[in-house]
């Protein structure tokens, strides 16, 4: 085989355009792969002379799929520069959003966006439903698993495919030597697909009664926006959402979410899994993991009390985990090196987000185009560093890190994984890994939700309902000039938002976000962001048809939006909002 480039552009199955190219050896191998955003954003510029109060609104609309999780870190970096505490109340159900945000995320990516990887829809055709019956029998004791569903699933694909309309099912790698799935475990996994559509109507609930709607719910500096209107003893229905109806509707919610990663999710996962084990031996990438994280039990200025740990894995070094200080200057930067992007300090300087800029610089070629020139800038997305150093955050991060720290629940999930599939810790560094760690989390998270739900039943009935804090409410009480970071592990990873507040507006605003970490070109360094360091090594079975550079790329939950947004070829702005 002659040596070629791969380009995969755009690719699909995500949020947003993400551009790979990648050049190949005569022998089939991936050399070198690049990562490029295609598109600008902008939001931190539209951010500057507004009222910090009102930041949320516009940050959240960042992106569409992750959509609370901006919102959160809006408001929190906002607390933090005004050192503006929130009631407990508030933080609960901040805690109980952002859980259903995660589990909701992750099972739309597990079966809508990444499945498809791994599952031949058209194949399920050939499957039959009373071995595909005692096949989700066999792993799982979810209701829906009879011959009869299973038929009726066949029969909805079949008419499906026959219309002609396929949807996302059209132009698939259907009968690529990559998949391996017998018919009747395919047909079970489309049968899945088409449950998951419906389950994740159901879980969207409990952000409609805390935040008003789904998706983008409402947030408020200093609490949460829906007061509680039950007390102590009351049984009937009150003057908001946060009634008794919509309590139990939420708990019903958690019952939900609960049943569907226990009885399809995980098992699911582990299956397909079975038929891919050498898919943990390849795509680790750059063996660095960083996380902030998440839930906190007392309050989000207490690290130490977060559910999901805090901290950076170095080198796949599990007996270490260091600190990470998101204020600190010499820790997180941003370089552009490769970027459309320019620094009034210099093309190869590294930025504190503090001090970042956002100014737009693009000498790419016109579109379209056949190809970009990779030892020049690339890419609208910057290239996170900490301590210089590339990291990966995501699910994976997450469950490394409070695996690394000793944390009991992430130690019996992991183990029972590993057992199930016979096969060492190492293997997680993997695409697959990836993949089995975000279901692993999903059931992690899932069932932290009861106690949550149950402590804010325990502070009603004790008469606790405040869950707004008016102190700092006005700017009059604002220091002169501040500044503060919120974060969040949202589901794709570490995501922090940092703010400069001078009298009373926002002099500077800029987000980091999980696909900006993981989807970031190459640095001054020549150093490798995630997406690209994880396709090296890798081999296409088929060159047209690149199913194994989905798949790992997949792996990561690539949402784009989140790193870039859009301008028209000529660079101007295609929508004005006036805000009155």
């Amino acid at each position: 085989m002659a040596k070629r480039t791969v380009t995969v552009d755009p690719v699909t199955r995500i949020e947003g355009h993400l551009r790979i190219q990648a050049d190949m050896d005569g022998s089939g191998a991936i050399t070198k792969a690049s990562s490029s955003g295609t598109m600008v954003r902008g939001v931190e510029i539209i951010l500057q002379g507004r009222d910090p109060r009102d930041a949320w609104a516009f940050a959240q609309r960042i992106c569409g799929v992750c959509t609370l999780v901006h919102g959160i870190a809006s408001v929190r970096a906002v607390e933090d520069a005004l050192h503006y505490p929130i009631p407990r109340n508030a933080e609960i159900i901040r805690n109980l959003m952002i859980a259903a945000q995660f589990v909701h995320d992750h099972v739309m990516h597990f079966y809508q966006l990444h499945a498809l990887d791994w599952v031949d829809a058209v194949s399920a055709l050939k499957g039959d439903p009373a071995k595909a019956s005692a096949l989700a029998q066999s792993i799982s004791n979810y209701p829906r698993s009879s011959p009869g569903y299973f038929s009726a699933v066949k029969d909805k694909l079949a008419r499906f495919v026959d219309s002609g309309q396929l949807g996302i099912f059209a132009n698939g790698y259907w009968g690529n030597p990559g998949y391996r799935l017998p018919p009747e475990a395919n047909l079970m996994a489309v049968a899945h697909y088409l449950d998951a559509l419906a389950w994740q109507r159901e879980v969207a609930k409990l952000h409609a009664i805390f935040g008003g709607k789904n998706p983008h719910p409402n947030f408020v500096v200093g609490g949460a926006p829906t007061a509680i209107s039950v007390g102590p003893g009351e049984k009937g229905d009150g003057a908001t959402a946060v009634d008794m109806t919509g309590l139990e509707i939420v708990h019903g919610v958690i019952g939900e979410i609960r049943r569907f990663v226990d009885q399809v999710y995980v098992p699911d996962t582990l299956a397909i899994a079975g038929f891919y084990k050498d898919w943990f031996r390849t795509g680790e990438g750059v063996g660095n993991f960083l996380s902030y994280g998440e839930f906190p039990e007392k309050s989000i200025n207490d690290p130490g009390s977060f559910m999901i740990p805090r901290g950076a894995i170095v080198n796949r070094d599990l007996s270490h985990v260091e600190e990470v200080d998101l204020r600190d200057p010499r820790q997180v930067q941003e370089f552009v090196a490769h970027s459309w992007y320019s620094y009034s300090t210099g093309k190869d300087s590294g930025l504190h987000p503090f001090v970042g800029q956002t100014t737009l610089d693009y000498t790419g070629p016109k579109p379209p185009y056949a190809s970009l020139a990779m030892d020049a800038s690339y890419s609208w997305i910057k290239a996170p560093r900490w301590k210089g150093k590339v990291m990966e955050v995501g699910p994976l991060a997450r469950v490394l890190t409070a695996y690394a720290q000793g944390n009991k629940e992430v130690h019996e999930l992991v183990g029972m994984a590993l057992h199930k599939l016979d096969l060492p810790p190492r293997a997680l560094f993997s695409t697959m890994g990836r993949t089995a760690a975000r279901t692993l989390e999903s059931k992690w998270i899932a069932d932290a939700m009861e106690g949550w739900y149950q402590e804010l039943m325990g502070n009603i009935r004790k008469g606790e309902l405040k869950t707004f804090n008016e102190t700092l409410w006005e700017p009059d009480s604002w220091p002169a000039r501040t500044q503060g970071v919120g974060f969040t592990e949202a589901p794709r990873g570490a995501l922090a938002h940092w703010v400069v507040i001078n009298d009373g507006l926002i002099e500077n605003y800029q987000a980091v976000v999980p696909s900006t970490w993981n989807a970031g070109p190459r640095d001054a360094a020549g150093q490798e962001g995630p997406y690209e360091a994880s396709l090296r090594g890798l081999r296409l079975a088929v060159a047209d048809q690149p199913l194994e550079i989905l798949r790992t790329i997949h792996s990561f939950d690539p949402c784009i939006a989140c790193a870039v947004h859009m301008v028209d070829p000529e660079g101007e702005e295609m929508l004005q909002v006036k805000v009155v």
